[in-house]
């Protein structure tokens, strides 16, 4: 790839917390990139100065069509991704996760677009299931707007590609965490949360008894994954990949790792127990996981001088 003419790829929701760390990734591997955000959560200064950022809205089609332009490849990150926001607020939510989806396909077929790598939520789309670690082929039993929502981006992408021949392929993402993780509001993630509280001197709080488990991986194996993705010659017809560290770790555990004291809350709608058969990512993708949880949690302490 040379200087003159470097391939365009756009990265929607680029401002956020995996979309800023995947944008960093591809201007390293010499990607001319193109980041959309409204920043409605995402923040500026998390984009790399390198990368042309654009403030738009996925739901805005004309907008975002002339970013499209030249593009062969999207990374598909933006949206409202949390379960009980999604329940609290359906309406705003399904505009996001299911029109601005539908935004992006219709831009990418006319401006030609190569690929398109949607981030799927495998942490909520598979909801309860009876036999662990879940895989691509059982039939998810979403629990919640925001899981029916990315579920039905799903099938747009693969509708897409089978209709149009816009290749796509979906990641189904379980726990993402890691460095720039949201710690506060309806979009704190429990390890960012706990870090927080703990650098705070405040007590951990825990939903329940703690007890329900949940498949972490960190974000930098989450960019990878998309990389991957975006190069392997086995997807693009629509297949559905799940991307996690194909361990279970209770949230309780999590606690302990981090350390200091808690306290239990009012259990919330959630699945019990949630964590990722990966082989097919392997095999399509030739993906697995570099960083333990344990290694991941580390690296957070220190950077929060814990």
């Amino acid at each position: 790839m040379g200087k003159s003419k470097k391939m365009k790829v756009i990265v929607t929701g680029g401002a956020g917390f995996i979309g800023s760390h995947l944008t960093d990734a591809l201007v390293k591997e010499g990607y001319d990139v193109h980041v959309i955000d409204d920043l409605s959560k995402g923040l500026q200064k998390q984009v790399n100065s390198q990368a042309v950022f654009h403030k738009a809205d996925v739901r805005d089609l004309e907008k975002i069509k002339s970013i499209f332009t030249g593009g062969y490849a999207v990374f598909h990150l933006a949206a409202l991704p949390q379960v009980q926001y999604s329940i609290e607020h359906p309406v705003e939510t399904n505009d996001i996760n299911i029109n601005g989806t539908l935004n992006v396909l219709l831009a990418s077929k006319e401006a030609g677009v190569k690929r398109i790598i949607y981030s799927a939520s495998g942490g909520s789309v598979y909801g309860d299931q009876k036999f662990f670690p879940v895989n691509e082929k059982m039939l998810p039993q979403p629990k919640s707007p925001y899981a029916i929502q990315k579920y039905i981006g799903e099938h747009f992408c693969r509708i897409w590609s089978e209709i149009h021949g816009l290749e796509t392929v979906s990641l189904r993402y379980f726990n993402v965490y890691g460095p720039r993780a949201h710690e506060s509001g309806a979009y704190a993630l429990v390890t960012a949360l706990f870090l927080k509280q703990r650098r705070g001197g405040k007590p951990l709080s825990i939903t329940g008894d703690g007890m329900q488990t949940r498949d972490f991986v960190h974000v930098a194996d989450v960019v990878r994954a998309n990389i991957l993705a975006l190069k392997s010659k086995k997807v693009g017809k629509g297949e559905v990949i799940n991307i996690g560290s194909g361990i279970e770790s209770s949230v309780l555990a999590i606690a302990k790792m981090i350390g200091g004291p808690v306290i239990h809350m009012e259990p919330r709608i959630e699945p019990r127990r949630s964590f990722a058969d990966i082989a097919l990512a392997k095999e399509l993708l030739g993906w697995e996981p570099q960083i333990s949880l344990e290694e991941g949690i580390k690296e957070l302490k220190k950077l929060a001088n814990i």
